[in-house]
């Protein structure tokens, strides 16, 4: 299958082609602005299913809205008409075509030429008003204000917010990716004259904006989004993207004591939190226990033994754990605990607990396994 794709290194284009690729559709005919204009006869003759993703978004001048927004689908569809080419041809136009601006007005006449196309030729047409689009590889600084957000609080920068109660309408670029190859396959979500995006987040630009500087605080208090809620765990992966390259590192607080240490490294606001423990060989931690939190412990490197005892009970039992057999021990409440590390190297030990740490409610007691009371 031959698949044009116009604006192809367009923010749209390039998440599209990539996904296109990965399920193998290897023949696809790249178009853009620094494209030779003499192959647009040629894909156009030979396309069997075209993307038409350029456009203008923000000119220099007002004009260019319908120079790139009119006039070059008109030589699109003239093209195609040349060669008696009636295959699909897919529109990326805006909401905004509702609205009187130019912009809007560009749009909207774009998706005229193409319906009366369709008509003309009996060619499927798919006309798409896109939200707001958001997701990677977005320019910032242009006409996204989610990029744009991203890459300056990533990069330290300022923002300015007008007006935060602003209710915004926004589609992932993953989704809008979807939904482009379920209309290549004939399955497209289709409203009357237009097509859609199943999946659309309404937000208000305050929420957006408090969002993205969560993110960046969380590289700080080791936290992690609530990656439940969909949208949030779709602008988190946009502002990561967005992190300057000599930046995707941080550290940790590492505690460290004669014993070795103890890191925390992940904390969510529903599911508890990840920390890193090291032992020295013949070291010994532990020694505590809890009326409800709980824990699981992996050692990944080196070999040691995690004991047990519940609490008012002398019976101790014991669980030998290597890296060499990866397998997690359950810490349930109520039982007295310690791990040993039984090598020659350190122990590495990921603990998990079902809370993160609240100084103030610690729910944990001092007592020893090996302790003879009762």
């Amino acid at each position: 299958m031959k698949i044009l794709v116009t604006g192809a290194t367009g923010f749209v284009g390039k998440n599209l082609i990539a996904e296109l690729r990965n399920r193998k559709y290897d023949n696809i005919f790249e178009f853009d602005k620094e494209t030779d204009p003499n192959l647009l006869d040629y894909y156009c003759k030979k396309a069997d299913f075209v993307f038409h993703l350029a456009g203008v978004n923000r000119p220099k001048e007002q004009s260019e809205f319908m120079e790139g927004n009119f006039t070059f689908t008109s030589e699109l569809l003239n093209t195609l008409k040349k060669y008696n080419n009636t295959c699909p041809v897919m529109i990326s136009s805006s909401i905004q075509a509702e609205l009187d601006n130019p912009y809007g007005k560009s749009k909207k006449a774009g998706e005229k030429l193409l319906l009366d196309y369709g008509e003309e030729t009996d060619a499927k047409i798919l006309v798409y008003r896109f939200a707001n689009v958001f997701g990677k590889w977005c320019r910032p600084n242009y006409n996204s204000v989610v990029a744009t957000f991203c890459h300056n609080i990533a990069h330290n920068l300022p923002i300015k917010v007008n007006d935060s109660s602003v209710i915004m309408s926004l589609v992932y670029i993953d989704d809008v990716v979807d939904e482009l190859i379920c209309a290549l396959e004939g399955k497209e979500n289709r409203v009357g004259d237009f097509c859609e995006v199943p999946i659309r987040y309404t937000v208000t630009l305050g929420e957006i904006t408090d969002l993205i500087y969560s993110f960046k605080k969380s590289r700080e208090d080791r936290t992690v989004p609530n990656m439940s809620d969909a949208f949030t765990k779709n602008l988190y992966s946009t502002y990561l993207s967005y992190l300057p390259e000599d930046k995707f590192n941080y550290e940790l607080k590492m505690n460290i004591d004669q014993r070795g240490s103890f890191t925390e490294f992940l904390k969510t606001p529903d599911r508890g939190q990840v920390s890193v423990n090291v032992s020295k060989p013949g070291i010994t931690k532990g020694n505590h226990w809890h009326h409800t939190k709980n824990e699981k412990f992996l050692v990944v490197s080196g070999k040691g033994v995690i004991r047990f005892k519940k609490v008012h009970t002398k019976k101790i039992i014991e669980y030998y754990v290597d890296c060499n057999k990866l397998e997690v021990v359950d810490i349930p409440a109520g039982y007295i605990h310690n791990i040993e590390n039984l090598g020659n190297s350190d122990m590495v030990t990921i603990m998990w607990a079902n809370e993160c740490f609240d100084p103030e409610r610690t729910d944990t007691y001092y007592s020893e396994v090996n302790s003879k009371e009762a």
